[in-house]
């Protein structure tokens, strides 16, 4: 652990530097996964791409602790309902 003063502000504005991509991934891939044109094309393989992406960003956030796990199972869910609704 850090002694120092601005060594502890350099540690703190790590973490938050690793954190913000990490938390930026799934919120640019779910919308991405819901996107209405593989959906209503009936695109399975467009939409089996986008949704396995978005599962792998919100899995690695939620490693990384960008996320609560529980956020990223309940998002995953979610999209999962939405994608099947759409697909029948």
């Amino acid at each position: 652990m850090a002694h120092h003063k601005s060594a502890i502000k350099r540690w703190h504005q790590s973490l938050r530097e690793r954190g913000a991509t990490a938390h930026a991934a799934p919120l640019l891939a779910v919308p991405s996964a819901e996107s209405a044109k593989a959906v209503a094309a009936g695109d399975e393989t467009a939409t089996r791409e986008a949704l396995s992406a978005a599962y792998s960003a919100l899995d690695r956030a939620a490693k990384m602790g960008a996320i609560h796990t529980g956020k990223a199972d309940r998002t995953k869910a979610r999209l999962a309902a939405f994608i099947s609704k759409g697909a029948a």
